[in-house]
């Protein structure tokens, strides 16, 4: 109850021209002037700067570039992804607890947000720096009545409404490299993580984990990333507002997501096409049954990167950490 009461607070206070008073606020959301006061004073806390003026009331002037659901939910435009949002200042895993949601039967479109993971995980097991406050992570809970195979598809959806809602937020002209990284100037920026609840011929959820280096400075990057890992905000030189950004990735997924579920996965192939690193690049491909060289020539129907061979010979690669060449 206290959190939707401050995000009903926040949202109200965002949306008005005025300052409203206590009186208003305590009858639209339903508690006392008192609990409003408390929760101004809250808020307070955490970094907003209210304004009070007598017998005008409240009024937000200042903003923290924080990840609370109310300010995510601020003039966003979806009907399900991100309708409803389990914050967290920190977690261990944000894909944890989407998990165990999503065994319990939790809303298509739950989001479960962090400020910071102690133990944020990426693909085959690896671990991902996800300090405080500078960054999102993050987890998406759907429900697409797909079977099993297809799910991989969704690791693509997401790179592109990321790659859409950067570009919306930062102006920034981000790249995906197969299968789940997003790069800047060939910096790794985002990593998408996707895994099933499924059964043998349907799938129960698929929950999608985006890490996003957002506001992160470069000296905080541990030495043995920094060469190959970026923030948003050391590439166009300025603080990103984390809240923006969540609003504008979860509208690009929930369109591209409908246009998934509505026509296949052609026209998500096409826009994933359109913002690949590799297309037409000689690449790396490690497996775990050895090592490729080859020109990746695109991607398959079902999301398998093609890979072809000195010789001529195209592979099909359906899990595998590629390197592109430096340039």
């Amino acid at each position: 109850m206290q959190s939707s009461t401050r995000e009903r607070l926040i949202s109200l206070l965002s949306e008005s021209d005025d300052h409203m008073s206590g009186q208003k606020l305590s009858e639209i959301i339903g508690c006392s002037r008192t609990a409003i006061w408390k929760h101004i004073e809250e808020l307070r806390k955490e970094g907003y700067v209210v304004e009070a003026v007598q017998k005008k009331g409240y009024r937000i002037i200042d903003r923290p570039n924080n990840l609370h659901p109310g300010e995510i939910k601020h003039h966003m435009e979806t009907e399900k992804i991100g309708q409803v949002i389990h914050y967290e200042p920190s977690v261990t895993s944000t894909q944890e607890i989407a998990h165990k949601f999503a065994l319990n039967d939790a809303e298509e479109g739950t989001i479960v947000i962090a400020d910071e993971q102690t133990l944020g995980k990426g693909r085959l097991g690896r671990s991902w720096h996800s300090p405080k406050g500078n960054g999102i992570w993050m987890s998406i809970i759907l429900r697409p009545n797909i079977p099993p195979q297809r799910a991989p598809q969704l690791t693509l959806l997401a790179a592109v409404s990321v790659v859409q809602g950067i570009k919306e937020v930062t102006d920034l002209d981000a790249q995906i490299k197969w299968p789940n990284d997003i790069l800047i100037e060939g910096k790794k920026v985002v990593g998408i993580l996707t895994e099933l609840q499924a059964e043998a011929d349907r799938v129960n959820s698929v929950i999608i984990g985006i890490g996003i280096n957002v506001n992160t400075p470069e000296e905080v990057f541990p030495e043995e990333i920094k060469k190959i890992a970026t923030s948003l905000k050391v590439q166009s030189g300025k603080e990103i507002e984390r809240a923006h950004l969540v609003r504008a990735i979860m509208e690009k997924m929930e369109k591209l997501y409908h246009l998934y579920l509505e026509h296949g996965f052609a026209p998500i192939k096409l826009l994933w096409e359109g913002s690949a690193a590799s297309l037409g690049r000689r690449v790396k491909v490690r497996t775990i049954t050895g090592e490729l060289y080859g020109k990746a020539k695109g991607i398959t129907e079902e999301g398998v990167l093609l890979v072809e061979d000195d010789e001529g010979e195209v592979h099909r690669v359906y899990s595998a950490d590629i390197e592109l060449p430096q340039n």
